[in-house]
């Protein structure tokens, strides 16, 4: 009787902690939200001058990060296309546009 009572109490406890540990697991955001976030930070950045890695970004993988960054400067400087890809037209229109 008390080897049944030790081994159901150790079965809900280990279904509780596998429950548990699958919620905290589902709640936390994805890869894709994260860097969603770091994308939508480093526009804000580069509207308010700022410098450095923004804190919504310190999870984004370094190599991610340079991109991101890229593409936002080009994003900025208005040099991205509709489809959001670079356009050298647009970067050479812009730098015909800046001389005298």
């Amino acid at each position: 009787m008390q080897r049944r009572t030790i081994t159901i109490s150790a079965a809900a406890l280990t279904i509780a902690a596998a429950i548990t540990g699958l919620i905290v697991w589902l709640i936390q955001p994805s890869y894709d939200d994260i860097v969603k976030d770091c994308q939508k930070a480093l526009a804000a950045q580069l509207d308010a001058d700022g410098k450095g890695r923004p804190d919504a970004c310190k999870d984004v993988k370094d190599d991610d990060f340079d991109a991101l960054l890229m593409n936002a400067i080009l994003g900025n400087e208005g040099w991205l296309g509709e489809d959001g890809r670079f356009d050298e037209n647009k970067m050479l229109e812009d730098t015909l546009d800046d001389m005298p």
